[in-house]
């Protein structure tokens, strides 16, 4: 529902989207609920509040002028659509904007054209305005107009007044747009190729209007320039008969398109009168006609509006990315080649798969009091997302308590394994610090990871206001399954083959270190598979010395070489904290030490998890 204010001129009015169930206040404190030509309108004036179709009004005891309803002083009362109070010399109207926004079926398109000029863009640039001061403090405040605008209806509201304020001849405008734009405020529509997102009338008491659906389609779609349309006068000789289609009386009309992606198929529409003036003299004295003002203001409208709406678009996008990307890919993704950086491709790409421990259990323990569960989760993705971005890696998704994180595109560079590699360490060397503290808010929190490398597919997906960064392929589902495989042999990191060959060969220990923990053949797979873990530099803090790591994958080489006595000894002489190497000790107690007659040097994993 909308508040229609007039006030006793003409450029006194404007229109307002009243929040439904929400409570507004009319008074000059408030910027959208100002009516700054009334002098009698207190600071706080009156409440409003919208249930339905229904306005409940109600005045502020410190306000000093009373509210006329029907001509009488009322301290409270309720609006229906179409009735109005009264503050000082200013109406106030409760209006159904379902009446205001509607498909175009071809308004105006009956009159006979006289006379139609098409104006070139940049045609008016040095033309000078005849009342430049006002134009021009007009125009000073479109920022200021876009970027406080809550919505696009409320974007459309305040451009609608501030349009009116500027266009000297203009008896009313319109945004509109057409079917080929892509706003989520306009519908398209198989009865109507334009849709009218907002219209005002300097005049509120006088109707609605109905644009005309050529004009719009011809300066919109057909030219992309501004075009002026002049139709007969009704009260011409030989016109008295002729249906009078467009509504309001309206002689003229102009559209002006908006370009650029925050406006899709948008256009300003412009319609007044001659005012007694010769209908086919309006387009004669174009140098010298008023007209040709307006058209200029309403270009430079477009032009203002159509630029900071790209930024905003952008600023969109960017704030969008910058949760995906780290600022290296975002440098890329904001030059010139942007959107084709985008695009889906095949890359050798490392993937790194980080699932959230305990979340479950602490569901069951929070019973129906799940926010708080909620934003601890959050908290917990973000620590994971951090070190992601911060090692140069991007955001595919999030997966409930999960997140996948990969490197490779769409920049590639030798050192994605390590990369990944860092923040896995990372990931878990803040969950190690964070279990210190038994007050922290991710207290009782631990993380599995599993990381793998691999040809994928990788690229966005989706329209570019909506982008969905994604990479699949087998190497994201193995990522997958070795996070999973880390509750099994009870490690917190799990890397593939291909990622430990390219850190054995490129990574000093002192970044990370790896040791081989067993050839397994995961549930549901039928190629066995040698995991490895990712381990932490050596020192104080480490559990696992380097000396420990060798000891650990001598025993695990005589285990494959089926000498399980000598490999039961070496396991011993890693220290008795490390649980990498339970896996192994109990397999080989399982068959007393001695491998069975089946063994091939491969242990099966009984189940997914």
């Amino acid at each position: 529902m909308l508040l229609i204010a007039q006030g006793p001129n003409s450029a006194d009015v404007w229109r307002r989207p009243l929040p439904s169930g929400g409570t507004v206040v009319l008074g000059r404190e408030s910027e959208s609920w100002n009516a700054p030509w009334e002098p009698f309108l207190a600071r706080r004036h009156a409440e409003l509040t919208l249930h339905g179709e229904r306005l409940k009004c109600r005045r502020i005891s410190t306000a000093t002028n009373p509210i006329f309803r029907s001509g009488k002083q009322s301290e409270s009362f309720e609006l229906e659509p179409g009735e109005s109070f009264v503050i000082g010399h200013t109406v106030f109207t409760l209006a159904n904007p379902s009446t205001r926004t509607y498909s175009v079926n071809g308004g105006g398109d009956d009159r006979v054209l006289v006379e139609t000029r098409t104006v070139m863009h940049r045609e008016l640039d040095r033309v000078a305005f005849r009342d430049a001061p006002h134009r021009l403090d007009v125009l000073s405040k479109l920022p200021d107009v876009i970027s406080s605008a809550v919505d696009d209806p409320d974007l459309f509201a305040r451009l609608a007044d501030m349009l009116l304020a500027g266009v000297r001849r203009g008896d009313a405008v319109a945004l509109v747009a057409t079917r080929s734009g892509s706003s989520n405020t306009v519908e398209s529509t198989a009865s109507g190729a334009v849709r009218v997102l907002h219209w005002e009338r300097r005049l509120a008491g006088e109707g609605s209007f109905e644009p005309s659906r050529r004009l719009i389609s011809e300066a919109v779609e057909k030219r992309k320039q501004t075009v002026l349309h002049v139709w007969t006068r009704r009260d011409e000789p030989g016109n008295a008969n002729e249906p009078f289609t467009l509504r309001g009386g309206f002689d003229w009309a102009f559209c002006t398109p908006v370009n650029g992606d925050g406006c899709p198929g948008w256009g300003i529409y412009v319609a007044g009168r001659f005012g007694g003036a010769d209908a086919r003299t309006l387009l004669a004295p174009w140098d010298s006609n008023e007209l040709r003002d307006d058209v200029k203001f309403t270009e430079l409208v477009s032009d203002i509006l159509g630029a900071l709406r790209q930024v905003q678009v952008f600023r969109e996008r960017q704030g969008v990315f910058r949760r995906f990307f780290s600022p290296g890919v975002m440098n890329l993704l904001s030059g010139q080649d942007g959107a084709r950086a985008l695009e889906p491709r095949e890359a050798d790409v490392t993937i790194l798969f980080c699932d959230l421990r305990g979340f479950s259990k602490q569901v069951e323990e929070a019973g129906s009091d799940l926010l708080p569960i909620l934003h601890r989760v959050s908290t917990a993705l973000g620590v994971m997302t951090q070190n992601i971005l911060q090692h140069r890696g991007a955001i595919a998704d999030f997966l409930g308590d999960a997140a996948l994180g990969f490197w490779g595109w769409p920049i590639d560079h030798p050192g994605k394994a390590e990369d990944a590699c860092r923040a896995a360490l990372g990931i878990r060397a803040a969950f190690e610090e964070i279990a210190k503290d038994p007050a922290h808010p991710l207290s009782g929190f631990q993380v599995g990871i599993g990381i793998a490398s691999g040809r994928a597919v990788a690229g966005g997906i989706g329209p570019a206001e909506q982008v969905k960064i994604t990479v699949f392929g087998p190497v994201v589902n193995l990522a997958s399954r070795l996070q999973d495989m880390t509750k099994l042999l009870r490690v917190p990191i799990l890397i593939d083959e291909p990622t430990a060959i390219s850190l054995r060969e490129h990574t000093s220990p002192d970044v990370a270190r790896v040791r081989r923990l067993a050839q397994v053949m995961p549930y549901g797979l039928g190629t066995p598979l040698m995991v490895t873990e990712l381990i932490p530099p050596a020192g104080p803090d480490q559990v696992l010395s380097n000396a420990d790591v060798a000891a650990y994958e001598r025993a695990l080489d005589a285990f494959l070489a089926e000498d399980w006595n000598d490999a039961y000894k070496l396991l011993h002489q890693v220290p008795p904290d490390d649980r990498g190497k339970d896996l192994l000790t109990e397999f080989i107690l399982k068959y007393n030490r001695t491998p069975p007659t089946s063994w091939k040097g491969v242990i099966p994993l009984g189940s997914k998890n």
